[in-house]
């Protein structure tokens, strides 16, 4: 028994010999290791960064009604052109009962005076004309009963406009015609007929009975990092990619940094604003989600190389150039701007050199 343990590890041993003799022989067959070359080119080097955000319209304008009422008609709807002055809706007033009751009461009580003012006024106009009484004495009665004609007519008025929000001296003029603000394009309409509205008043902003924006005037609000915001300044160009329309850009500038940023996700973002320049064939709708790119610096045909190439010891910046097949030399080199893809070349390379690309 144990000569057949003695021979198996003797078998054991001879084959792990033999399989280091294998490996090493295979080692030493290997191909030697050769180092791909890239040489400097001439080209533009854009440092930019990159703020997300939406194209709206500069101003949209909330219509809301100047009573409160229920929804009678609506005379447009999202995607209409209106005009300054144009029929949005028309609501139908509900007046308190209070306030019906107290302009009923005061138009009882004016008609009561006029009708003695009336009765006064014929009975001194009588005596005036047999030469009884004074003109003055007669003038004045005939001012009480104008004075009381007038104020029949205010109360019969004021009830006539709380039950109808219009009257008969007003003509067109009417509170229950809702009329757009501005020229523009009716970007919402959040209320339905029937819909119960209220006016703007101290303690309530009031329904908004329709959305009117000009979208011949949109704007870029977008964010920025504070990392980012100190680079920036007013009437710098931006390049915008639109995600609904992929295959189109459109130029924007900068026209608004905020002043304070807001932190978002452990991060302080400033708000900025770009007037974009729209183009004739190309309807943007309010809302579309952006990318703004906003270009820092820029130098055009300058001699640069790949990021990649670079390989750094403490402060010094070096490439290796092939001085012979597959021979190298380290050589310092001074760096300018980079796009995080390629980077200028101030000094030490020229454009022949082949820059050995590290594994």
């Amino acid at each position: 028994m144990k000569k057949f343990l003695k021979a198996g590890l003797f078998l054991v041993f001879l084959g792990l010999v033999f399989w280091v003799f294998y490996y090493l022989y295979e080692q030493s067959k290997a191909d030697p290791v050769v180092y791909k070359t890239e040489s400097p080119e001439y080209r533009d080097i854009v440092e930019k960064t990159v703020a997300t955000g939406s194209v709206v319209p500069r101003k949209e304008i909330e219509i809301k009604p100047q009573e409160s009422g229920i929804i009678q008609e609506l005379y447009v709807e999202p995607g209409d052109m209106v005009k300054k002055g144009d029929l949005i809706a028309k609501i139908q007033i509900i007046p308190e009962m209070i306030q019906v009751n107290n302009a009923e009461s005061q138009l009882r009580i004016a008609e009561i005076n006029f009708k003695n003012a009336e009765i006064e006024f014929n009975r001194e106009k009588e005596l005036y004309e047999k030469g009884v009484i004074p003109e003055s004495e007669f003038l004045s009665q005939k001012l009480k009963y104008e004075t009381a004609k007038e104020n029949k007519q205010a109360a019969y008025d004021h009830l006539q406009l709380i039950k109808e929000g219009v009257t008969k001296s007003m003509g067109s003029q009417t509170n229950t015609l809702i009329k757009s603000t501005v020229e523009g394009m009716v970007l919402d309409v959040p209320v339905e007929v029937g819909n119960s509205v209220i006016k703007s008043n101290t303690f309530n902003d009031g329904t908004t009975v329709a959305v009117v924006a000009n979208m011949g005037d949109m704007i870029f609000k977008g964010k920025v990092d504070e990392t980012e915001v100190g680079k920036i300044k007013k009437g710098m160009n931006l390049l915008l990619s639109i995600g609904a329309l992929e295959e189109d850009t459109f130029k924007a500038v900068l026209e608004y940094i905020a002043p304070k940023g807001v932190e978002e996700n452990g991060a302080i973002q400033f708000e900025i604003k770009a007037d974009v320049k729209l183009k004739d064939n190309k309807f943007i709708r309010a809302g579309y989600s952006a990318t703004a790119d906003i270009v820092l610096d820029r130098r055009d045909s300058v001699l640069s190389v790949s990021e990649k190439l670079l390989q750094f010891s403490n402060d010094t910046t070096y490439v290796e150039v092939e001085t012979g097949e597959q021979t190298f030399k380290r050589r310092d080199i001074k760096t300018g701007l980079s796009d995080g893809i390629n980077v200028e070349i101030l000094s030490g390379l020229k454009q022949d050199d082949k820059i050995k690309v590290p594994m």
